[in-house]
């Protein structure tokens, strides 16, 4: 079967390529056509555009670049229909994957949504849009069934699919010596995949390692930009970039400062204390907190519905705010174990690994079936 896939952030392509593994196993002559990124590519078939090109996330910075984003739309579209594909599947990125599923519907295309929009964290009646567009669609967090049931909506609970992906993980042996890490407990800095939280972030992370020098501070690359990009950001320090090394880093760190997002999640997983950190254009921010109807931003503390761990927004993202936590976080041994001791009843929630293989099965089982 031909499968067309739309995937818009790092997230997205981790998760993409983890499925089109599954589906390969499945459909031996299965063909891929993709908005993703280098991961999916790793996988086969063609890649038509690299996320780094689409995603903006905030109120403001989507009005910013709404021409860019529309241009990708119609594109997308256009690329679809081109194609013809026996399957459609879009993964997360909702802002722009919902109109890719209304486009679908009108095109008598059958909808597979895997991961969710995070409807349930505000305008909460967008539930009955996605009933009318979306055929198939695809749960990877533990509550959000009761929520769509509470809609009159059925989903398919498949777990979640970052545990394939760190269940998937080998370690790299030499890590440590390779990246000439050894001699000091790291930390890790992960700012985010996309331009506006690295620009945002990255400054504050650079400054609380200043106040550290008994630590080895190491960042994770994204994919998208080379080593040169975060120089800018550096100023000559010397903190190391590595790139596609996020699992290898997370496995060594003694603790992280981490951008809120699905490294939040991977960063718990990894058993690495942290904290949370967020912050972006003061507009965007300000309208957020008037229709964001959550109490927590971190995926670690809406799974758990507690703070588990700090979340610091906006104002409270500055390096001496970060550096009083992360000093929590090193030296404070009850805090320490207290967050290490929730994150064992994180894992049970979570479940075990095989969310990518029980999605692609029911994507392959609905697609025959029709």
């Amino acid at each position: 079967m031909k499968y067309y896939l739309v995937a818009g952030e790092a997230s997205g392509d981790l998760h993409g390529a983890n499925l089109m593994k599954e589906l390969k196993k499945l459909d031996p002559q299965a063909e891929f056509r993709f908005f993703g990124g280098d991961l999916m590519q790793a996988e086969g078939g063609t890649l038509v555009k690299h996320y780094a090109d689409m995603a903006f996330m905030g109120f403001f910075e989507v009005a910013a670049n709404l021409r860019t984003i529309l241009k990708n739309l119609a594109f997308c579209k256009l690329d679809i229909a081109n194609y013809h594909p026996d399957v459609l599947i879009l993964i997360d990125f909702p802002g722009f994957n919902l109109k890719i599923a209304a486009f679908a519907k009108e095109n008598n295309l059958p909808v597979n949504y895997y991961i969710s929009p995070k409807v349930w964290a505000w305008n909460q009646k967008r539930v009955l849009k996605i009933k009318k567009i979306v055929d198939h669609l695809f749960c990877i967090l533990p509550f959000e069934v009761d929520f769509y049931k509470e809609w009159g909506m059925e989903v398919d609970y498949v777990g979640n699919p970052l545990l394939d992906a760190i269940a998937g993980f080998k370690p790299d042996a030499d890590f440590l010596n390779k990246n000439k890490l050894t001699g000091k407990k790291i930390i890790a800095l992960l700012p985010g995949s996309r331009k506006q939280e690295i620009n945002y972030l990255l400054p504050d992370m650079i400054a609380v390692a200043n106040q550290y020098p008994h630590y080895q501070f190491v960042i994770a690359g994204a994919p998208p930009f080379n080593s040169e990009y975060y120089q800018q950001y550096l100023n000559g320090k010397s903190i190391p970039v590595l790139f596609d090394a996020t699992y290898d880093i997370l496995s060594n760190a003694h603790a992280a400062v981490v951008a809120s997002g699905t490294a939040t999640l991977e960063t718990a997983l990894f058993n690495v204390p942290q904290v949370v950190v967020y912050k972006g254009n003061p507009i965007s921010i300000t309208i957020a907190r008037m229709v964001v109807k959550i109490k927590h931003i971190s995926l670690v503390n809406l799974i758990m519905n507690s703070g588990i761990v700090k979340e610091l927004i906006q104002q409270d993202c500055t390096p001496a705010i970060i550096g009083a936590e992360l000093d929590l976080i090193l030296n404070n041994k009850i805090y320490r174990q207290t967050m290490l001791s929730n994150y064992d009843q994180l894992d049970e929630k979570m479940g075990t690994p095989g969310a990518s293989a029980k999605t692609a099965a029911l994507i392959v089982k609905y697609a025959t079936k029709k």
